[in-house]
């Protein structure tokens, strides 16, 4: 019965009845076996050994068979009805002992080859009913034997063709080494199925154990802020985790054989392995600075590699914000310095020229470079406030505004521009209201749409939204050209630096300072393929 105890050992530890069921089903697939053995060898026989009629032994033995089909037909009905109790298994054991004493019976009795078929039915009972349930059908078994051996002798039972009569040494010799056959077998296959049944216990334990730590394991790694990519030694993908996949977005199930480099190119570079570096990926979601840490796997006697990495782009994007703000600050110290130096000169000079044109004696001429003097002297104090008013702008006078009328307005204004001739402009823009300046956000507007419009240029596409969640009002500007540089983005927001010829580099400078003032945020994201956008983020409440 090895087949028996391989369901112990699977099922050990599980609930009584579910064990109790498997051990049926493979009793009574191993009795379907034997039975279908034992047609076979008899069947065998007739065919190599005609005879003219069957023996009546012959006709029970087929009759015998047809009846244990049937049994195990209706039983597996029942297991399959899930009707599998305790009287289940002991019937599973009569119909047992009773076949083995038909098998015996018509083999010969006392000089039967099949009295090992008790044993069996005993070690059946050992694995169904415990050790207790194997001495029962072992005193069964026993009694059954010396039942038949006796009704043989005296003559109860008509003996089958061929059976050699017995003495009364020889009866007791069978019974008392069938008994002792019997009972040892009980008591070794019970010693037996309770080490099986611990062992199952304890291997089912351990089955649970590693379940636990394997959901452990899948809810550390599902939970993880980083991403974390396996790959083979091919550089093949075998794992991606949630992080990993919402970072590089994703689809939920990668193609098989999609490789690293697909998803990282340049992460197996040599020279980055077991070293922290970065790495700018392009996504679905556009480009993303990532932090890796490559390390190598040796696992199944070949290796692979573990990359464990955070998305950085907010944080760089952060680090970029602030040094801008640092320089603007720095900027506007040194323009408040500046215009301090100049304007000191400056009011002097202009108050020895107004002197000049007071006086009488001042000929035509000097009276006319007088005057030239003072106009550019004036000019040049307007061009030191522009610059101051640029690098310290006034703070903002906030009041809640209706923004959509806003960029409506704006949009309409500069719809005339001769730089918007031509151009198609699209706005979608939902009711929101927020704190602004409206004279600062509309110079934001204009500055922006102004680019918009140059950069599209004729026949091109500018695109205007406006949309809020739960803390921002989001404006969006569009446009169908998408002709910044990616080595650009990070310094169009700086003074000076512009790439259009004539352009001060002073106009998104300002549009960034204005934002922040308003405690907003301006990010750019701009390719050929999919245009330029500037998002504007400006708070909803004050």
């Amino acid at each position: 019965m090895p087949s028996s105890s391989v369901g112990e050992l699977v099922l050990a530890g599980r609930p009584e009845a579910d064990t109790l069921r498997t051990r049926l089903v493979w009793l009574t697939v191993f009795r379907t076996v034997a039975v279908s053995l034992s047609l076979v060898a008899i069947a065998a026989r007739l065919l190599l050994q005609p005879v003219e009629e069957l023996s009546s032994t012959d006709v029970l033995s087929f009759v015998i068979i047809g009846l244990v089909y049937v049994f195990t037909l209706v039983y597996g009905l029942m297991l399959r009805g899930g009707r599998v109790d305790r009287v289940a298994a002991v019937i599973q054991v009569a119909g047992d002992l009773v076949i083995a004493s038909m098998l015996v019976f018509l083999t010969g009795v006392g000089d039967s080859p099949f009295t090992f078929t008790y044993l069996l039915a005993v070690i059946g009972a050992s694995i169904l009913l415990d050790g207790r349930g194997a001495l029962v059908s072992a005193g069964a078994g026993a009694l059954a034997y010396a039942m038949l051996l006796v009704a043989v002798k005296y003559g109860w039972l008509e003996p089958p063709m061929g059976f050699v009569p017995l003495s009364r040494q020889r009866i007791v010799f069978l019974l008392v080494s069938n008994l002792l056959a019997l009972f040892l077998i009980a008591a070794l296959a019970g010693f037996l199925s309770r080490q099986l049944s611990a062992a199952g216990g304890q291997l089912s334990e351990r089955e649970a154990d590693l379940k636990k730590l394997d959901n452990l394991q899948r809810q550390i790694l599902a939970c993880m802020p980083s991403g974390l990519i396996t790959s083979d030694e091919a550089g093949l993908v075998t794992f991606v985790n949630r992080a990993a996949s919402s970072i590089l977005s994703l689809e939920p199930r990668l193609p098989r054989g999609t490789s690293v480099e697909s998803l990282l190119p340049g992460a197996l570079a040599s020279d980055g392995r077991l070293r922290r570096r970065e790495l700018t990926v392009q996504t679905p979601a556009g480009l993303r600075t990532l932090g890796l840490t490559v390390t190598g796997l040796e696992f199944g006697g070949g290796g692979g590699t573990l990359i464990v990495f955070q998305d950085l782009t907010e944080l760089r994007r952060i680090e970029e914000d602030l040094k801008r703000a640092d320089r603007l600050a720095a900027l506007g110290t040194l323009s408040a310095q500046l215009a301090h130096e100049i304007r000191n000169p400056l009011a002097a000079m202009r108050g020895s020229a107004q002197l000049l044109v007071q006086d009488p004696s001042t000929d035509p001429t000097s009276a006319k470079l007088v005057q030239i003097l003072l106009r550019e002297s004036d000019r040049l104090s307007k061009l030191v406030e522009d610059f101051l008013r640029f690098a310290r702008p006034p703070p903002p006078e906030k009041q809640e505004q209706a923004l959509e009328v806003l960029v409506a307005e704006t949009v309409d204004m500069l719809r005339v521009d001769p730089i918007a001739q031509q151009v198609q402009v699209e706005t979608v823009l939902a009711p929101v209201r927020a704190p602004v300046d409206a004279d600062q956000l509309r110079q934001v507007l204009i500055n922006l749409l102004r680019n918009a419009f140059q950069a599209a240029g004729q026949e091109g596409l500018v695109r205007v939204t406006l949309e809020a969640d739960e803390e921002w009002a989001l404006l969006r500007i569009w446009d169908s050209a998408g002709s910044i540089p990616a080595t650009d983005l990070s310094r169009i927001f700086e003074p000076f630096f512009s790439t259009r010829e004539g352009g001060t580099g002073l106009g998104l400078s300002t549009a960034y300072s204005i934002v922040r003032a308003h405690g907003g945020n301006i990010r750019v994201r701009s390719s050929p393929s999919e245009g330029t956008e500037f998002l504007i983020q400006l708070p909803v409440r004050g």
